[in-house]
């Protein structure tokens, strides 16, 4: 048996900077490493991946098993869950890059392509994230605190991102384009938001496409986790 711990991700700013043909977007962002992270567990040779400790649904089982099928390997996996599924901290990226990292791959391009995230991933630390999210530029380690809350329902990427361009591109005030689209499709993402800002007393951003709000510093309330920013390492290191 192998052990894999695979950080999640906070994207600490996103701007859209363009569209491609294909409908994919160009993006600028800042990401961070955190020291939260779901934990994998392989026995190499084996075959199956399964799930424990949330209900991710088919997106995160096939994002792990097209990261085998990529490296060309075969694993049982068991994929134990601390990052919160459809929140935008990256869970289901963080898994695949473990994967990746396990398994010796380093082809970024080939790593965005199993998803926007995931590349950053396999590199970690803290970064400029362009491109469709396979142009990574290491940025010196800051260590900083921040306090997530994570509402009990996820945002779906790909919607959040169909009403961005429904709504013509709008900027979002908070340093994520994404946010006037997320709110347009979940409303209830208001409340969670303010109730982090009426603690923190300050205007918590949203997690990439959602639906987690973050603001730095350590803040305690009920559902809220405090995590810290970590450097960069192999997602996949054995733990």
């Amino acid at each position: 048996m192998i052990e894999l711990e695979a950080p999640a991700k906070l994207t600490v700013s996103l701007r859209i900077t363009g569209v491609l043909t294909d409908g994919m977007h160009l993006i600028d962002a800042e990401m961070v490493s955190l020291d939260l992270a779901d934990r994998l567990v392989l026995e190499d040779g084996a075959n199956g991946v399964v799930v424990e400790g949330h209900d991710v649904g088919s997106v995160a089982d096939n994002l792990v098993q097209r990261a085998l099928d990529l490296v060309q390997r075969q694993a049982r996996v068991v994929v134990h869950k601390a990052i919160a599924p459809g929140g935008g901290l990256g869970g289901g990226s963080a898994d695949a890059a473990a994967i990746l990292a396990w398994a010796g791959y380093d082809d970024l391009a080939g790593a965005a392509a199993l998803g926007a995230d995931v590349a950053f991933c396999l590199v970690g630390g803290r970064a400029r994230v362009t491109g469709i999210g396979e142009q990574i530029e290491p940025l010196p380690f800051e260590a900083r605190t921040y306090t997530l809350l994570t509402p009990p329902f996820g945002c779906s990427t790909p919607a959040v991102y169909r009403r961005w361009d429904e709504m013509g591109g709008p900027q979002g005030e908070a340093d994520n384009d994404l946010e006037p689209a997320a709110v347009s499709l979940w409303p209830e993402l208001v409340r969670y938001r303010d109730a982090l800002g009426d603690v923190a007393g300050s205007r918590p951003r949203l997690a990439g496409s959602g639906s987690t709000w973050f603001v730095e510093g350590a803040h305690r309330g009920h559902g809220h986790v405090v995590v810290r920013t970590i450097g960069p390492r192999a997602p996949g290191r054995a733990v």
